[in-house]
């Protein structure tokens, strides 16, 4: 299968929404290509079992390689494991879902879904790219979008959080691009040549010296994009100011090229430099679950409540990743997936709460269980997954971060696990808390009595991403075996090279 196909699809979409005429035909044309993009995702995925299980253990499966820009040594390499299969499955997932939550978008339809297709280009091309160089491009193709879906369609301080978000991860982007100057610089494969490749460069050691200056670059860069602590300024006002769909995305999706970043690239890459600094790692992951917790309940707007409570759960991807134990890191990965479509699902019920009672106010809120009980029971079931309930994908993300972080021996790791754990029960008084004053109880304004349920199109998209959850929280075996091989693989390569210093 040529994977490739993830990045040309969008981008044919995106071009065919150009040449659309009405409402009507912008729909009809986004709605096909984001199907065919989930059924493309799951076309790869039964591919790569089929594979896998006809005994092929190659370490990045359906390769194929390009160049681009050969005095340079820069190619168009692409190849996928389980680690990218997982998110290319999230990222369909999560841009249908976006497609049908935005039916409804009449202000200057063509353009909004023309972004928000790019955006799920980029997002493909990042996930799916072996070359570092192809990797930051995709990566810095997703800005731009985003700050256009928050500036023009945005709501509140659009202006300015449009501007902070683009600022914040165009900064970021910097510090990755020196990271990755760093890592090609210091290659040779022959000849005094360099090299962008990350399976070329994962075959040699780079200099400690050299992992220890460049990995905080990289590592940092990528981390401002998954709400690395105290980089997580931009996510707040991001995410309150996003029209539905773009939140949908940025916190579904984006977010979650950092968390890949930092273990791909700069933990895959340069294990010694994240031995040595993983102790900061984990102490800045545990800073953001417990002030992310806190800051939550001091939260009054739907929008904020989920946008902060996203800091904190994007903090355990990090702590997976900072602790080091193959356990762990297999937690990240699935806790990436999981933030991924519950994240998604809060945002979409809130879009879908807001669209008809124009408000976002806890305090506003208040009895639309009888009047909306399916968007209210989708509220439920986000903030359920939230707080970690056995049978959703969120306590099964969590339970295995936590397990894998004890298993390292370390006291202060130990005791970042435990402050970790707490935060559940601040978790669970900020979701209860806002789900009881917000769907249940008396109805506190008059004019929500004539209100009408989701209709067809939100009942599909949210269905779509129960799905999701579901499938994870009950039969997480799955997903676990899908993407235990590439973690597995990351930790031996790290063992490995740690132990030629």
């Amino acid at each position: 299968m040529n994977i490739s196909l993830l990045v040309i699809l969008p981008i044919l979409t995106a071009v065919a929404l150009l040449f659309c005429n009405g409402l009507k035909q912008v729909r009809t044309v986004s709605l096909i290509g984001a199907t065919v993009q989930l059924a493309l995702a799951f076309a790869l995925l039964i591919l790569y079992w089929n594979e896998r299980a006809a005994g092929n253990t190659a370490q990045m499966l359906f390769e194929s390689s390009y160049t681009w820009f050969a005095p340079l040594h820069i190619n168009f390499h692409v190849g996928v494991d389980g680690i990218s299969i997982a998110m290319i499955a999230l990222t369909s997932f999560i841009v249908l879902a976006g497609v049908l939550m935005s039916w409804k978008e009449d202000r200057m339809p063509k353009e909004f879904f023309f972004l928000l297709i790019l955006l799920s280009a980029g997002a493909y091309g990042f996930f799916i790219s072996l070359d570092l160089f192809t990797m930051f491009f995709f990566l810095e193709v997703a800005v731009i979008p985003k700050f256009l879906l928050i500036g023009i369609w945005g709501s509140g301080k659009k202006e300015y959080s449009a501007m902070k978000l683009a600022l914040m991860l165009m900064g970021g982007s910097a510090l990755v691009f020196v990271g990755l100057l760093g890592l090609y610089f210091n290659t040779d494969i022959g000849g005094g040549v360099h090299s962008f490749d990350l399976l070329q460069i994962s075959q040699m050691h780079i200099p400690v010296e050299v992992q220890k200056m460049f990995f905080p670059f990289a590592f940092a860069g990528f981390g401002i994009f998954g709400a690395l602590f105290p980089f997580h300024t931009w996510v707040p006002d991001g995410h309150s100011s996003a029209p539905t769909a773009a939140s949908m995305f940025l916190a579904g999706i984006s977010m979650k090229l950092g968390g890949y970043g930092c273990l791909r690239v700069a933990t895959y890459l340069m294990p010694d430099a994240a031995h040595a600094y993983s102790w900061i790692i984990v102490l800045l992951a545990t800073i953001a679950i417990i002030y992310g917790a806190f800051a939550t309940m001091m939260q009054t707007d739907l929008k904020y409540i989920n946008a902060y409570s996203s800091v904190s759960h994007c903090g355990f991807v990090l702590l997976g990743i900072g602790m080091l134990t193959q356990t762990s890191i297999t937690g990240a990965v699935m806790q990436m997936v999981s933030h991924g479509l519950m994240t998604a699902l809060f945002f979409a019920a809130i879009g879908m709460i807001y669209s008809r009672t124009h408000t976002r106010m806890v305090a506003q809120l208040g009895g639309l269980l009888k009047m909306m009980p399916f968007i209210s029971t989708v509220f439920v079931i986000a903030g359920l997954c939230s707080l970690g309930l056995p049978g959703f994908s969120g306590f099964v993300a969590e339970m295995t971060v936590f397990m894998g972080s004890w298993q390292n021996p370390d006291t202060m790791y130990r005791i970042a696990t435990i402050l970790a754990c707490a935060s559940i029960v601040v978790t669970a008084v900020y979701i209860l808390r806002a789900v009881g004053q917000s769907v249940m109880g008396p109805v506190t304004d008059s004019h929500y009595l004539g209100l009408k349920d989701a209709s067809w199109n939100e009942k599909f998209a949210a269905g779509l991403l129960i799905i999701g959850i579901v499938a994870i929280g009950i039969a997480p075996f799955w997903l676990n075996e899908l993407i235990t091989p590439a973690t597995d693989t990351i930790m031996q390569h790290a063992v490995k090279l740690v132990t030629l210093k």
